[in-house]
């Protein structure tokens, strides 16, 4: 699919099976709604921007414990 074809913000899931996180280096979740990449492990969130996950710790978010 070409890039045009693919909807803005969307991520490709062949990215998302590869990617890990920076930080624990473990497996990260998508939430779709939010726009981010959650890893349980390390508490962070990493924003996806255009369809571009940021994976820089400097740049995700602490979760809320809860």
């Amino acid at each position: 699919m070409s890039a045009s074809g693919r909807a803005a913000g969307k991520v490709d899931p062949k990215l998302l099976e590869i990617l890990v996180c920076p930080v624990t280096k473990t497996t990260l979740e998508y939430d779709a709604e939010a726009q981010e990449l959650i890893s349980r492990a390390a508490k962070l969130a990493y924003p996806i921007r255009d369809g571009i996950p940021i994976m820089l710790p400097d740049e995700a978010r602490p979760l809320e414990e809860g």
